[in-house]
Order: C-alpha cells, then structure tokens, then sequence
C-alpha cells in the first residue's frame, strides 16, 4: 500500500500560500472538482470519490491521533453508473463535495479546498518515495515554507468533520 504523511488546517483564504507556491515553482496541477461518497465500514474509510467525470474507490487506513501517516489503495471504477452501483449494497454515511486546487512540490501533493458546508482548507500529502526520514524532512520543509502552525492542524478526514456538524 502508498504511505504518505498528511496534514489539514483551516484557513481564511488560500492566496498567500498561492503566492508562495507560485515563487517556488510548485507544479501547479489545476483545478479539481470532487463528489467523495463516504461508506461505512468496520475499519478505516472507504470513499468513491468523483473527480471530473472519473470515479476511484480508495481505501485508508490512517492514524488520526499520532503524525497521520495514510496507507491507502486506489481502485478504478468503470461502468455505467458505480454510484448507484454501490450504494446498492453499501451504506453511504455522508458525502464531501470540494473544488481543489492542486500544486505538486518536493513530492508533497498541496490541496487547497472548498469544502462545501464547511469552508476553506490547506490539505498536504508528503508521499513517501525513499524512507519515512526522507518524507518526515520534506514534509517539515513545506510546512515552514508556508508558515504553518502544526498545533492548528485538525487530525479528522472532512468526512468526520462533516458528520460533527
């Protein structure tokens, strides 16, 4: 299973991390618009996730409570309709809908998010691509190029976040 190292933070606007990406030379990758349908499961999160007419049912299995590392699978879907597909056998718990905005910098997938109902997001995935000490320094090196402040990050999926509301 993919590991990486993960962080969420709330934040009012998204354009000073924008302006810093940018004078970085993050690669910016577009615009995602995503649909992720959350299903209960016994363990972990299970979400079809529809992001631009494509669909993906990933699995997690991440640490909420110590530095967030996420193992995760990805499944492509394809048929006619995998929504309705699987909602005919799996109960859905909720559904996130958010426009993301994608850079890629250092191996470090930077989403920033509108989650509907919700808000706005600073969301970092530090892929693990060497070993964990590797990602760990990658991983620090984002964090204080965007000057961010580790004891505000929220250790829940929108998922839960969503649910509490």
């Amino acid at each position: 299973m993919p590991l990486n190292l993960e962080l969420k933070t709330q934040t009012d606007s998204h354009a000073k991390f924008i302006s810093i990406l940018k004078k970085n030379n993050a690669e910016y990758k577009g615009v995602l618009v995503q649909k992720d349908i959350y299903f209960k499961v016994k363990k972990g999160l299970l979400k079809l996730r529809i992001e631009n007419g494509t669909y993906t049912l990933i699995k997690y299995l991440r640490d909420e409570k110590g530095k967030r590392w996420s193992n995760y699978e990805l499944l492509k879907l394809e048929g006619k309709s995998p929504e309705k597909y699987l909602q005919d056998f799996l109960t859905v718990e909720t559904v996130v809908e958010k426009k993301r905005e994608f850079y890629l910098y250092n191996n470090t997938r930077v989403h920033l998010d509108v989650v509907k109902e919700l808000g706005k997001f600073l969301e970092l995935e530090t892929l693990l691509v060497g070993n964990k000490r590797d990602a760990h320094k990658r991983f620090n090196d984002i964090v204080e190029l965007l000057g961010l402040d580790l004891s505000k990050q929220i250790r829940s999926s929108y998922k839960v976040l969503l649910m509490r509301k």
